[in-house]
């Protein structure tokens, strides 16, 4: 298990450099004036744009400026903005906010789509099953933008205020998160759900799962460990994948309710052009796609016993 621990992390170091490179050529090599609306009205000042350039080595070929900026990312540098403000700071601030949004979010898509999923796929044709069906169908079709204005207005502080949202934008505690989670993870819940659903109608007529019935182990041990455990592996697949995704695409729920994330950290970054921020912002995301497909590759051997690696 060490050993290919090991080989997986030198595997993504290329990946890592592959991605970060493409993304830092997208957003500084389109050509475009990166001074553009810096100064208000005027041009900017002949001194301005040397410093700034000097600052951003903009002067250098494409690679030496990414190999610099890189090279300051490793040490936990993330660069000044155009006004002086510094990126690393911003992302400590709003890292841990969209974490813990996406984590809330995560977990509710987790829980109830696994169950929903289990209990349709245990009992298929029937009334629950149409009704988590036309349901999930329902919420996919739906943009979380309509989702999160529905469910704000009735239940935040206008509505019911059911779960305190929007009391303290910039910390807000789990139990603040768990009406934005549950808005932010609507559709990959769905997916969950019929994912799970699936590969449970699927896995439930297999010789393992017959076998253990035979030998007359109960319905419970025979669903929770035989055939939960097989067929979670395709839906934790998805929801190890599905947390990068939930982080990048915060910016909407963080928008509706008003949350300060990096969500809005990137918006505000590509409406300001400040391409070092958006840079940042999303060399965090890459990380944190990395790294949960390293876990998830861990997770299928603890799932299932006949997965090992040498």
């Amino acid at each position: 298990m060490g050993r290919y621990v090991l080989r997986r992390l030198l595997q993504l170091i290329p990946v890592f450099i592959g991605t970060t490179f493409i993304i830092y050529a997208l957003v500084w090599a389109i050509p475009q004036d990166p001074f553009a609306g810096k100064c208000g009205q005027r041009p900017c000042p002949e001194a301005y744009i040397s410093a700034m350039s000097d600052k951003f080595n903009f002067d250098d070929p494409l690679p030496l400026q990414y190999l610099k900026y890189m090279g300051n990312v490793i040490t936990g540098d993330f660069g000044d903005t155009f006004s002086g403000i510094s990126v690393g700071e911003q992302i400590s601030t709003a890292y841990p906010t969209t974490v813990k949004l996406a984590i809330v979010a995560l977990l509710i898509e987790a829980l109830i789509g696994i169950t929903a999923g289990v209990l349709t796929g245990l009992r298929k044709q029937g009334f629950l099953d149409n009704l988590v069906l036309v349901s999930t169908l329902f919420l996919i079709s739906l943009p979380v933008f309509v989702t999160g204005f529905v469910l704000r207005l009735y239940l935040g502080p206008q509505g019911l205020d059911l779960f305190d949202v929007g009391v303290d934008a910039t910390d807000p505690t789990f139990a603040q998160l768990i009406l934005p989670g549950f808005v932010l993870g609507s559709t990959s819940m769905a997916y969950v759900a019929r994912l799970t659903r699936s590969s449970i109608a699927e896995n439930r007529h297999a010789d393992y799962v017959r076998t253990a019935i035979a030998k007359g182990q109960p319905t419970r041990r025979v669903v929770g460990v035989h055939l939960l455990r097989n067929s979670l592996i395709p839906v934790i697949t998805f929801l190890g994948t599905d947390l990068g995704s939930l982080m990048g695409g915060a910016i909407v729920t963080e928008g509706v309710f008003n949350i300060n994330g990096i969500g809005g950290l990137i918006f505000r970054g590509i409406q300001e052009k400040e391409g070092i921020t958006v840079t940042g912002v999303v060399t965090m995301l890459v990380l944190v796609y990395l790294l949960m497909s390293l876990i998830v590759d861990l997770l299928y051997a603890v799932l299932d016993p006949r997965i090992r690696y040498e």
